[in-house]
């Protein structure tokens, strides 16, 4: 492969590695002293994948295992929140290791310093380094599979072999972390489609050692999904969400575009899309070039059109960053425009400095009117003390309950989490997940579902009691309301509605909307 000329000498190489190696460092410390300093609980979505950790399997409901995998192998030393969060500013740092390698070879030595900076002071990367999501073992393994990919024309014959293995086992495992990793096979297949050099580095050898490589790591998901109805597959594709009422939403596409700037950070995610127009339309894109953008691009047009089509998230195009990030700092040095990376970076560790200290002290960002950001992780561990005291209560006065039903996930995983040492004695009541609709809409309601057996006598906590005129229709009795609040911040509080519903006998629910009927009375 032909690279971008590269005028540094050997030891102004090491020079930039050694400082990349300090400012990685030097986050990653900042990063664990947040994650062991803030008070700020678990996001329901990670209490979830902690839950799965204690299970360990090929899948899950709605994600591949990875995630649960990592959250093991951290809590083996410690189940606090920082625990279950420990492996995602480790993973972010070596991906940024990575990162400065891909920058090195494709753009020379500054360029990979820029490049892990770039990636390292993302918004997107900094929140994600503050909690436990897919995104972090997911752009670690695209990394590595970037990095193999570009390191195959200069290899020997020998090491050749165990780059396209290396590459395919990469993948793999970024498949086993996010379905999204499909965007890298795409990548790769784009960059052979138009670029004559990107075939000259593959032969059939190659080609079928990265398949297997790839088909073996992938396996065991792929076996579990057959046992268990494709249910993580249907899940990722039901997210795309086209059936919904209002498809080709302009407004959507606008939210995605500009919510970019955002997860990338203003001055990277301008350059990335102007640069890649400008020079598209010039025709002077460089090899390098070309080979990024065929790996940085794909994520974010399909996303968009995802958008346009019906809707998505802003992290949706994540798989992007690791290729974006070399991309845009090659360009910057390319174009001596360091003022302008110099200026985005700072900007970028403004805030990164910012979320920080709101994570350490959320009075912060209750100072600055961004406590509605925050609400998510806090409270729960008293929310989850007024169900076990409302528990404790009615099985001294009255006798066992046969379960404690929720009507929301985020509920039924933070009381598994911030409940683990009640739930788990012997005589304490069993969590279980009324379910809404005709069919499971989440694995604690494929797993845990109330049955009749479950709901003799059941104490119902329902979040916000937006369900409860629903519940009460599907048992015989319902008695003992208690609405109770857990003060969030100074405006704002988190409702929970309990009460003991006895007999449970659920209506049936619509065969073609899967509701249940709608209720004739308001709930009480």
């Amino acid at each position: 492969m032909q690279t971008a000329p590269d005028a540094s000498s050997p030891p102004i190489e090491n020079r930039a590695w050694r400082l990349t190696l300090l400012m990685i460092g030097g986050l990653t410390i900042v990063r664990l002293a947040a994650l062991f300093l803030t008070p700020l609980e678990l996001y329901p979505d990670e209490a979830q994948y902690w839950l799965w950790s204690r299970e360990l399997a090929f899948g899950y409901f709605s994600k591949p295992p990875m995630i649960a995998w990592l959250i093991w192998a951290t809590t083996q030393i410690g189940d606090t929140e920082a625990w279950v969060r420990l492996s995602a500013p480790f993973l972010h740092g070596a991906t940024a290791l990575v990162i400065h390698r891909i920058a090195r070879r494709l753009y020379g030595g500054w360029a990979g310093l820029a490049a892990a900076a770039i990636y390292s002071l993302m918004p997107g990367v900094v929140l994600s380094s503050g909690l436990i999501a897919t995104d972090a073992p997911l752009l670690f393994f695209l990394s590595l599979t970037v990095w193999a990919y570009v390191s195959l024309p200069d290899a020997s014959a020998r090491r050749r072999y165990a780059l396209a293995a290396g590459m395919g086992a990469a993948l793999g495992l970024a498949f086993l972390s996010k379905y999204a990793a499909v965007y890298a096979l795409g990548s790769v297949a784009l960059h052979f489609a138009i670029s004559s050099e990107a075939r000259r580095r593959w032969s059939p050898a190659l080609v079928g050692l990265f398949i297997v490589a790839f088909a073996l790591v992938l396996a065991p998901n792929l076996l579990w999904n057959a046992a268990n109805q494709f249910s993580t597959v249907k899940h990722t594709a039901a997210n795309a969400n086209w059936n919904a009422h209002q498809l080709f939403n302009v407004r959507e596409l606008i939210e995605f575009v500009g919510s970019q700037f955002g997860v990338f950070g203003p001055v990277p995610f301008a350059v990335l899309i102007g640069g890649a127009i400008w020079l598209g339309v010039k025709r002077k894109l460089q090899s390098p070039d070309l080979l990024l953008l065929c790996f940085a691009l794909p994520p974010l047009i399909v996303v968009a059109g995802e958008a346009f089509v019906s809707r998505a998230n802003a992290n949706w195009a994540g798989a992007a960053f690791v290729s974006g990030s070399v991309i845009v700092a090659g360009w910057l040095l390319r174009w001596n425009a360091r003022r302008w990376l110099i200026g985005g970076l700072v900007l970028q560790a403004a805030f990164a400095a910012f979320f920080v200290a709101c994570m350490v002290n959320p009075k912060v960002a209750d100072a600055a009117g961004l406590s509605n950001g925050f609400k998510r992780v806090r409270g729960w561990d008293q929310t989850v003390e007024a169900v076990i005291a409302r528990v404790r209560e009615e099985q001294a006065l009255r006798g066992p309950l046969s379960a404690v039903a929720m009507d929301d996930r985020f509920v039924y995983n933070a009381a598994a989490y911030y409940g683990r040492d009640y739930f788990g004695q012997p005589g304490a009541p069993p969590l279980r997940m009324w379910v809404h609709e005709a069919y499971p809409q989440n694995q604690a309601e494929t797993e845990t579902p109330l049955d009749a057996d479950y709901g003799r006598r059941a104490l119902i906590v329902s979040l916000e009691g937006g369900y409860r005129p629903e519940i009460e229709q599907d048992f015989k009795a319902v008695s003992g309301l208690q609405i109770a609040r857990v003060r969030l911040d100074k405006t704002r509080s988190r409702r929970i509605d309990l009460f003991i519903a006895e007999g449970f006998a659920p209506l049936p629910r619509d065969p073609i909307t899967g509701l249940p009927p709608k209720p004739k009375t308001a709930a009480r």
